[in-house]
């Protein structure tokens, strides 16, 4: 049975995940990020001192074994018969649940591994760290920028994310790393979903320490105000600048639609593309995206059959 660790947070985690599920004899652990300080998660993260949990449920969503059920349940957020603010209101009741679970038993790990086993979750959920921690910024023109959901608000451009304390990884997530076969970072946010793992020493290190396969899924389309102008290699060297090691890319080989190229200009996203032919890393290119409602999303059936052929040369 081949171990994989899928590194990230947000949407993109969640949609590589949900593809990997469908691999036989493969034993998944999700490495997330607990950074977001925004919307609902940011509200209990402030009120009851717990690391942030939204992508976390994200990520059991995918991996449940009835994920239909599970989104309509841990997605629903609540609202008075008005449409006027609850004391739970704009609430998610995954991230209800996480937060009561915690608080009863006293431990985040102890939390998502209860409701794991309630929800039946095809793998492991393992939070990047226990802490309650906020990432920061520092911009090229040397102005610093507090909290995950603040950073891509900014024009102008990362030159590098940090924290300004000292951040302990999770013992599981660290063992995960050191023991996989295969590591995947993506799909999504380089500097606010990725980075925020990998900077954290602990991660870092079992990143240079492990013998698996790293892979990088880059992503279709560059985000505004965070890879405005990003080829592949500018997202590749972005990990590298922060201590993840690539042996290779995975990047998609579809043709975007010329239409749906100009509707992501108009809200400055633009493809991106493989810039030199030379690399210190494998690049395998890949049909990976859909393109419904006129969105660049990745498909997570064809991640899976990407990673099949990947795991089959491990």
């Amino acid at each position: 049975m081949k171990k994989i660790v899928v590194i990230g947070g947000g949407h993109g985690q969640s949609a590589i995940c949900r593809g990997l599920k469908n691999l036989e004899d493969v034993d998944i652990t999700a490495v997330v990020t607990v950074a977001d300080d925004g919307g609902s998660t940011g509200r209990l993260r402030r009120r009851f001192h717990i690391p942030a949990m939204g992508d976390i449920r994200n990520v059991m969503i995918s991996l449940a074994e009835d994920e239909t059920l599970m989104k309509e349940l841990m997605d629903y957020r609540f609202e008075d018969p008005d449409g006027n603010a609850m004391d739970v209101g704009g609430h998610n009741l995954g991230n209800l649940i996480l937060t009561a679970m915690t608080q009863q038993r006293g431990s985040f790990l102890e939390a998502i591994q209860t409701v794991g086993q309630v929800l039946n979750v095809k793998g492991h959920i393992v939070p990047a760290t226990e802490q309650v921690i906020t990432l920061y910024a520092l911009m090229e023109d040397g102005v610093i920028v507090k909290g995950e959901a603040n950073i891509p608000d900014i024009n102008n451009h990362i030159s590098k994310v940090f924290y300004d304390e000292e951040v302990k990884a999770d013992p599981d997530a660290v063992a995960a790393i050191l023991n996989a076969d295969l590591i995947i970072y993506g799909i999504g946010s380089v500097y606010t979903s990725i980075l925020p793992n990998v900077i954290i020493p602990e991660i870092r290190d079992a990143l240079t320490q492990t013998k698996a396969k790293r892979v990088y899924i880059c992503n279709a389309m560059t985000q505004p105000g965070e890879t405005d102008g990003y080829c592949v290699e500018d997202h590749v060297q972005a990990l590298l600048d922060h201590g993840a090691k690539v042996d290779a890319v995975l990047v998609a080989s579809d043709e975007l639609p010329p239409e749906i190229v100009m509707r992501y200009l108009d809200e400055s996203s633009t493809p991106v593309n493989i810039k030199y032919q030379s690399h210190d890393y494998e690049i395998i290119e890949y049909p990976l995206l859909s393109f419904d409602n006129k969105l660049v999303r990745h498909d997570p059936m064809k991640v899976k059959r990407a990673f099949e052929e990947i795991l089959r040369e491990i």
